[in-house]
């Protein structure tokens, strides 16, 4: 019996061209800076948001927000 070759969708290592092998190991890593890029950048966003809640006539308005919210009537 001959055993004939199929394509596999997804080929081992050792079956793809040098140069793919080579884009692979230049990008590792690249998802954990991404990572890193975006957990400083809501960090940021977290800070500007706390400062401007904290001012004053948006406290009072969300204050008052609140309120209404509660009261019943």
């Amino acid at each position: 019996m001959t055993r004939t070759k199929t394509a596999a969708a997804c080929p081992e290592p050792d079956d793809r061209p040098q140069a793919e092998a080579d884009d692979r190991e230049s990008e590792r890593g690249l998802a954990t800076a991404e990572y890193a890029i975006a957990t400083i950048a809501a960090a940021g966003f977290a800070g500007v948001l706390m400062v401007i809640l904290k001012g004053g006539d948006v406290k009072a308005t969300l204050t008052s927000l609140v309120q209404s919210a509660l009261t019943i009537g």
